[in-house]
């Protein structure tokens, strides 16, 4: 893997900014979401044969049958979770690359991220230890199940989209906090925000999106 931070060519700061413009003209507004998404090196989160395209605005896979989500949506659900202000503690359901996990960790004080695929997860780690991420706390799991020790979360962001919202990821909400997740069967989801009240929950529907499905169990 290229461990430049900077990178050449097509992984340049350049390239990068072209990708800033583009997510603003897209309307993304959310300054630090901006500042964050532009000095993050998104190429070290894929094998190097895929890195000249890391700042291109689209999905890539990363093995397994995953994908690393196109810089658009993760703004896009980044800003939706800050909405109302900074957080303390974060879930993201679904590791993957760590790209998104990344993100979230330049944002909040602490993020808590479960992965089912162990190998992703292991080498997510790998990479967080590398750029110096402290405040990332990842557990091979059941993205369905949460990780209800460490609830309640201020902010939960679902990297997988699951048919229904699962009732653990509702109940693990602290009040006040929001759940951004893709929501549907495949060629049908929806990007979704769930807000907690005192009353109860609040929804708001944002992009029709395409994620891999949210799947039970580990591997």
């Amino acid at each position: 893997m290229n461990t430049n931070h900077n990178g050449i060519g097509m992984t340049s700061q350049r390239t990068r900014d072209r990708l800033i413009k583009a997510l603003r003209d897209q309307g993304i507004k959310t300054p630090e979401v901006l500042e964050i998404m532009r000095t993050t090196p998104r190429h070290l989160f894929m094998d190097e044969a895929m890195a000249t395209r890391a700042y291109e605005n689209t999905a890539l896979p990363i093995g397994h049958g995953q994908k690393i989500s196109q810089p658009y949506i993760v703004a896009r659900m980044t800003e939706a979770l800050l909405e109302d202000g900074p957080l303390e503690r974060v879930l993201e359901v679904g590791t993957g690359s760590g790209y998104q996990t990344a993100i979230l960790a330049r944002l909040a004080t602490k993020v808590y991220s479960v992965e089912r695929i162990e190998p992703l997860q292991l080498k997510a780690r790998r990479l967080f230890r590398k750029l110096g991420l402290r405040n990332i706390y990842l557990q091979h799991a059941d993205g369905f199940e949460g990780w209800p020790e460490n609830a309640p979360f201020d902010g939960i962001l679902v990297t997988a989209a699951p048919e229904e919202i699962p009732p653990s990821l509702l109940e693990q909400l602290g009040e006040g906090g929001r759940l951004i997740v893709p929501v549907g069967t495949p060629g049908n989801q929806q990007l979704t925000l769930i807000k907690r009240t005192a009353d109860g929950y609040k929804q708001r529907r944002y992009d029709m999106v395409s994620f891999v499905p949210l799947v039970a169990g580990k591997a």
